[in-house]
């Protein structure tokens, strides 16, 4: 039985493709447990549970999730799709945010590889990347302090960006704030921006581009060589 508080959008999927998710923070224990128990007996897409404290996740492990890592567990993922997305953090200390951002995408079907602790402090290590990061087909970039990574990576490939500001850094990064309006002040242009720590937000954003590369797109690609030689 689901919480009384909780009314559950199971209808979500069907009209955008993206299952409703449950915001643990501010709920109690015991919320979670029952919302998450209604959504896998009466659903039949992916559940997803972002934000939980150390107790909620305790508890919402004895329903056997498929993955977990830091405060986002996820039951019964879609089917894997070739397409993917890079998940790029600047540092270990923006992996919660990240790991959030990774687990949604993977629930939703998606490939994803991780690239970590390779901020611009040290731009080799970032190079050293740039050839796996340009194989996805949509980058999603963390970054705390001033948050230069996204505007970095969006000098150095064509594809699709989307950056989070991490609340992540010293002195005047005011919880993120720096990050995000450095972000939204990118020089390099066609960087989206999500709000501070929206990791879940920025993994739904990347769903909705990579549901825009259809068949169609990859039929072109394949007939390019053709209508060259022609």
């Amino acid at each position: 039985m689901t919480s009384p508080e909780a009314r559950i959008d199971l209808d979500r999927s069907n009209r955008i493709d993206l299952p409703e998710a449950v915001f643990c923070e501010s709920k109690t224990t015991e919320q979670c447990v029952a919302i998450v128990s209604d959504m896998i007996a009466r659903g039949d897409d992916a559940v997803i549970a972002t934000r939980a404290t150390q107790d909620q996740q305790q508890a919402l492990v004895a329903l056997n999730p498929e993955s977990h890592a830091y405060s986002t567990l996820t039951w019964r993922p879609r089917p894997m799709s070739s397409r993917s997305v890079a998940v790029v953090a600047a540092g270990t200390s923006d992996l919660p945010v990240a790991d959030e951002c990774r687990l949604t995408l993977e629930a939703l079907g998606h490939t994803t590889r991780q690239f970590t602790d390779v901020g611009v402090a040290g731009l080799h290590r970032l190079l050293d990347v740039v050839p796996g990061i340009v194989s996805a087909d949509v980058v999603v970039a963390f970054a705390g302090m001033e948050g230069a990574l996204p505007t970095v990576l969006a000098g150095l490939i064509a594809k699709p960006i989307i950056a989070v500001p991490t609340s992540v850094g010293y002195g005047t990064a005011f919880e993120g704030q720096t990050a995000l309006l450095s972000m939204m002040t990118s020089c390099a242009p066609g960087i989206a921006v999500v709000g501070i720590d929206n990791g879940y937000g920025a993994a739904c954003a990347a769903h909705r581009i990579l549901q825009t590369i259809g068949v169609e797109a990859t039929s072109v690609d394949r007939d390019t060589p053709d209508k060259k030689e022609r």
